[in-house]
């Protein structure tokens, strides 16, 4: 990953068409390498979560070009190259494992989870927990320790219904359900790479189980209207 590391990096200093073009062969290679990076690790997750199904680059990767159209930040080409396998691929709505290698304006990241729930799916998460007892809880202490929620965006009081105190009540708040972690260098060149992101991602399974039945349930009451 070394190549593709030193290529956003370079592509971060010089964020252009001129540049980018005089270096295809260079992004093409690094897309290739990212390709082949996505489909083993599509196996490696297939391994212990059948449910993402059958996968292919296509379906977990995404375009360099950024589109400016509604946008202040006018740079031509994202910084970042990233990888997100869930059950469907990346447009089918579910939580799923992302896997981010950036320069160092855009980070390298490992995320799990759903970034965008909607507000049926964050009312049935909150019912999840708060009637669930431990459950939550219980999963959140599997997730290896390097991953912590997305705290960011969380409401700042209790939405109406569910408790303000408690040691759900934080949980309640979230309009997020992600869990992530911005590995170093280190990490993302290390060449086990597969094999660590895998045991990693392993530990989220139960986080995105109990986020992705929430997701199909409300997609089930929909079609039952």
């Amino acid at each position: 990953m070394k190549e593709v590391l030193q290529f956003l990096q370079e592509l971060s200093n010089h964020n252009d068409k001129p540049w980018f073009e005089a270096n295809k062969q260079r992004y093409l290679a690094a897309k290739t390498r990212v390709d082949h990076l996505a489909v083993e690790l599509i196996a490696a997750i297939r391994a212990f979560d059948e449910s993402i199904g059958p996968l292919s680059p296509k379906d977990c990767t995404w375009r360099i070009y950024r589109d400016t159209r509604f946008s202040k930040d006018k740079r031509p080409y994202k910084t970042h190259m990233g990888i997100y396998v869930a059950p469907g691929g990346k447009k089918a709505g579910f939580s799923g494992y992302y896997f981010q290698i950036g320069a160092p304006d855009a980070g390298h990241m490992l995320a799990a989870g759903n970034y965008f729930c909607l507000p049926p799916v964050l009312k049935v998460l909150r019912e999840d927990i708060q009637l669930g007892g431990n459950e939550f809880r219980d999963i959140l202490s599997q997730v290896d320790p390097r991953m912590k929620l997305d705290l960011s965006e969380m409401l700042k009081r209790t939405p109406a219904g569910f408790p303000a105190d408690g040691p759900d009540a934080d949980f309640y708040k979230l309009k997020n359900f992600c869990l992530v972690w911005e590995p170093d260098d280190k990490f993302i060149t290390d060449k086990n790479l597969i094999q660590r992101l895998a045991a990693v991602f392993k530990t989220t399974k139960p986080f995105l189980d109990f986020i992705n039945r929430a997701i199909e349930y409300c997609r089930e009451e929909a079609v039952s209207m």
